[in-house]
């Protein structure tokens, strides 16, 4: 895939094709052209060079010149982007390639001018009247060969609106990329992968010690109860020293009659009954394989099947016992 940047001056190309890099996308510009052959002439790399010689090229060997010259850099199977295209024959060399996409980042005068100012190059002008004047000589001329970035604007496949922050900016490239190739759509989620998911997140506010573990209920596909590991309600958190057990770093699996803190599966079933909530013919989806007194709590309730992303230590017994009650047991590994 061959994605093309054009735009006015700081309306954000470089921000794109930055987040393009990181996407898997090699950088060209064709402005890169222009400085080899102004640094082979001892030349200063400034703006007003970089126009002349450009326009020089275009007039010498043609309008698409620059395009040509970017072309022959591509190898077969790479992702590229390619900055700078001004001229409207460096757009039609490019589409050449069959693959390519031209995408203007558009972006209000004002803004612009306030990301000008803030960068704080030399040379650059210093009130917005000067910067519109400078802008309204590269849009568009006469001459073939020179920059005509109005007309190029109008060519373009997509445009990017970049008025706000980047990730909004970064959003919009996502879901540009995602309209262009199979390759770059956003994944959803499966119901698998988003319930594990949230009782990753929800693991997160266990106060144990040992091992953070949550377990969530999904009942047609609503979540009717969540439950993490830790002491009991109104008692010292295990993190400050409520059990003993969990504190003394045992080895697991041992002294396990001396531990005052509830697992996960077991105070997400607490919980339903704690609210009232029937949870007879439900899935549970756990952080870590149930254990046996989890288990035998899991069958009595009615819940119909577990899904578990990492495997318990101590789960030989647990999985035939459920298997023998007829409770479904699978694993999804996020």
């Amino acid at each position: 895939m061959i994605v093309g940047l054009t735009g006015e001056n700081c309306a954000g190309k470089d921000t794109v094709a930055e987040y393009l890099r990181k996407k898997g996308f090699y950088y060209l510009s064709l402005s890169d052209v222009i400085r080899d052959e102004l640094a082979d002439e001892g030349k200063d790399i400034t703006r007003e060079n970089l126009i002349q010689k450009g326009n020089q090229l275009r007039a010498q060997f043609g309008p698409s010149i620059l395009a040509l010259k970017t072309v022959a850099k591509m190898e077969k199977g790479k992702h590229y982007c390619v900055v700078s295209i001004r001229n409207p024959s460096e757009v039609d060399e490019l589409r050449k390639l069959g693959n390519f996409s031209l995408w203007y980042v558009a972006s209000k005068p004002e803004v612009r001018f306030a990301r000008m100012k803030a960068r704080a190059r030399e040379g650059d002008p210093h009130t917005l009247d000067a910067f519109m004047h400078i802008e309204q000589a590269e849009a568009k001329n006469r001459d073939k060969s020179m920059q005509q970035m109005e007309q190029v604007a109008k060519m373009a496949d997509r445009k990017l609106e970049n008025n706000t922050d980047f990730k909004a900016l970064f959003a919009v490239i996502d879901q540009t990329l995602s309209d262009s190739s199979s390759e770059f759509k956003a994944t959803r989620p499966n119901w698998d992968q988003y319930f594990m998911g949230i009782a990753k997140v929800v693991a997160l506010r266990s106060n144990c010690m040992k091992r953070q573990v949550a377990a969530i209920i999904v009942k047609d596909k609503r979540i009717i109860s969540t439950g993490y590991n830790g002491s009991p309600r109104g008692t010292k958190n295990c993190n400050e020293g409520g059990c003993a057990r969990c504190n003394s770093f045992a080895d697991s699996g041992t002294k396990l009659d001396e531990c005052v803190c509830s697992h996960g599966e077991e105070n997400a079933i607490v919980q339903s009954a704690y609210h009232g909530i029937a949870i007879k013919g439900s899935t549970l989806y756990t952080t870590f394989s149930p254990c046996l007194t989890c288990t035998k709590m899991i069958i009595n309730s009615g819940i119909l099947e577990v899904v578990y992303n990492e495997a318990y230590p101590l789960s030989g017994q647990s999985t035939q016992l459920l298997e023998e009650a007829g409770v479904a047991l699978r694993q999804v590994k996020i």
